[in-house]
């Protein structure tokens, strides 16, 4: 797939000459600042040192005061608490990290997770009857909650304060209960609204922490596990998760939990464990259990503090993620399958695929593939209990949770956001919800609108890339949402020697600029690409990459991952 290059213009032109002089770095860097909206020294200076005393205060968060009062209370008391989790990374990671804090202080706490399929998404009776059962005094929610109107009525009926900590946007009715976490209430000032689940649980084990009176140093043990929730939940990795982000990896990488040096020993991750290292190895193993149905083996690996049943989780996780990886596999092929036989892609302008047998579990994941390789929105159906659930993933420029609004007359249920989006209807409503999302794509997005953009942060000349060009880009880390890995393009590139294929449809190539010195470039999945670079018979290309540092047999190089390239008339 080729790109539109869309090239990002700084703000502030003037500021970029100025951090170009007070911090002696090349202008390149200086730009890559000024795109972040950092324009003084003072700014750059916190962007590149973020450290822990830079957290804000948790208290600042609307019924912090109440819900760390009502837990510090039960640690005092010994009371017996419910840790309730989502099943997904956030989900589990926060439920590991109450109970890691809870047990800390002998409390005796249990968590309940719901299972996917059986169960769904949020707080249900099931959960509060778990309660029940187990005594709780104490109910604390985790990355869900912020709906549980009914839920909370219950577990209130049945004796059982609750605590709520979430991130996801409010409905109009709160909760009746003793607290609701959640930055994203309009009646809360909290200065970040962009927590993830794990980072909205942090905040009340720091806020607990100064109930008891104990040092503040005492919650940052958690933070590895807020991290890998950061990463894995595409939150912005920018503010406050910029710097619970940079501290987690940093203990990932020094001292990890057993649980966690498990997972890294199962994908025998070799040097610096980074933000990539979560998204595409670490989050969907412990994901993978939640998607293919129960999530209980993914906290139980990571509240581990034995290493033998460490490893054994982990290895139960790799088989699991085998599993799913299979699954996906599989159920990409029968979509591009069905797309090639059933669809006229030049007369639509969105997809919705529908086969009653498809895993729930892994239709967003292929939802998401098929919109990368077709580039349209697209909605993956499978039959449950004989409704029809899906998932939808979208394009830049149409929204998919307003299409699904107008389509609400035909959905028994629908959540999300404008790229994401889940969704309910009867069977019967298929076809003509086909026909209303394609006619509402149709008008929305125009020809250009299918051919992606990608976001180029600067043009730089591959002379200008050495050690110590990188040792200042490393120091934008960690990379995520709101702070992406920079995107450079390079004009008249010049291909050294001849590119080849290699892995699994992965370009590779040798090339240099104005006399450079010789770079390795890898472009992942981009085997189209050779013929034409091999037609260009000797012609410069452009290329648009990204700069990274590869790691093999102890010897660490630059290298450049090809994001697309152009050859030039």
């Amino acid at each position: 797939m080729s790109f539109r290059w869309v090239y990002t213009e700084p703000a502030q032109e003037e500021s970029v000459r100025q951090l170009k002089t007070q911090l002696g770095v090349p202008g390149e860097i200086a730009r890559l600042l000024s795109l972040r909206d950092i324009h003084t020294f003072e700014h750059a200076r916190a962007f590149f040192r973020p450290g822990v005393e830079q957290l804000y205060d948790p208290f600042l968060m609307k019924d912090m005061e109440q819900a760390s009062t009502r837990l510090s209370n039960a640690i005092r008391d010994s009371e017996k608490v419910l840790v309730y989790g989502d099943y997904d990374v956030d989900g589990t990671t926060a439920t590991s990290s109450l109970i890691l804090f809870l047990r800390k202080f002998g409390v005796d706490a249990d968590y309940y997770i719901p299972h996917r399929f059986k169960e769904g998404y949020g707080i249900n009776p099931e959960g509060v009857k778990y309660a029940v059962e187990m005594g709780a005094d104490l109910i604390v929610s985790v990355d869900c909650g912020i709906t549980a109107v009914d839920e909370a009525k219950l577990a209130r009926e049945k004796g059982i304060d609750l605590i709520i900590c979430d991130h996801h946007t409010v409905g109009d009715e709160l909760p009746d209960c003793v607290a609701v976490l959640d930055p994203k209430r309009p009646d809360c000032n909290y200065p970040y609204d962009g927590l993830s689940g794990a980072g909205v649980g942090f905040k009340l084990i720091q806020a607990t922490i100064s109930k008891l009176g104990l040092q503040p140093e005492m919650a940052y043990q958690y933070l590895d596990l807020v991290a890998i929730s950061i990463a894995s939940d595409i939150v912005p990795i920018i503010d406050e998760n910029r710097i619970m982000m940079r501290k987690g990896l940093k203990m990932i990488n020094e001292n990890s939990r057993p649980g966690i040096r498990a997972l890294l020993e199962q994908i025998r991750a070799e040097g610096e464990i980074t933000t990539t290292t979560i998204v595409f190895s670490i989050g969907p193993r412990i994901n993978a259990a939640g998607r293919m149905g129960d999530a209980t083996v993914a906290v139980e690996l990571m509240i581990s503090d034995d290493q033998k049943d460490a490893n054994r989780y982990a290895s139960e996780l790799e088989s699991i993620n085998r599993r799913r990886r299979d699954t996906d596999t599989r159920t990409m092929e029968e979509a591009m399958e069905m797309i090639e036989r059933q669809y006229n892609l030049d007369e639509l302008s969105s997809m919705v695929l529908h086969d009653p047998d498809w895993h729930l579990g892994v239709i967003g994941i292929v939802a998401s593939r098929l919109v990368d390789t077709y580039y349209r929105p697209t909605i993956m159906l499978s039959s449950v209990e004989g409704k029809v659930k899906g998932s939808a993933r979208s394009i830049k420029g149409f929204n998919i949770y307003d299409a699904l609004k107008r389509c609400e007359d035909l959905l028994e249920q629908f959540g999300g956001h404008e790229f994401a989006a889940g969704l309910t209807m009867e069977k019967s409503n298929v076809e003509e919800f086909r026909r209303r999302i394609d006619e509402i794509a149709c008008v929305k997005l125009s020809e250009s609108d299918f051919k992606p953009e990608l976001e180029i942060d600067s043009r730089i000349d591959l002379s200008h890339v050495d050690r110590r060009f990188w040792k200042l880009l490393s120091q934008f880390e960690p990379f995520g949402p709101g702070n992406l890995r920079p995107i450079f393009v390079s004009e008249g590139v010049e291909i050294y020697g001849v590119p080849t294929i290699v892995g699994n449809g992965h370009l590779k190539m040798k090339i240099r600029q104005n006399g450079s010195s010789v770079f390795d470039a890898i472009g992942f999945n981009m085997h189209d690409h050779l013929p034409f670079i091999r037609d260009a018979k000797g012609e410069r290309i452009d290329i648009a990459y990204v700069i990274e540092e590869n790691y093999w047999k102890n010897e660490r190089t630059l290298q450049l991952r090809l994001k697309d390239i152009h050859v030039q008339n």
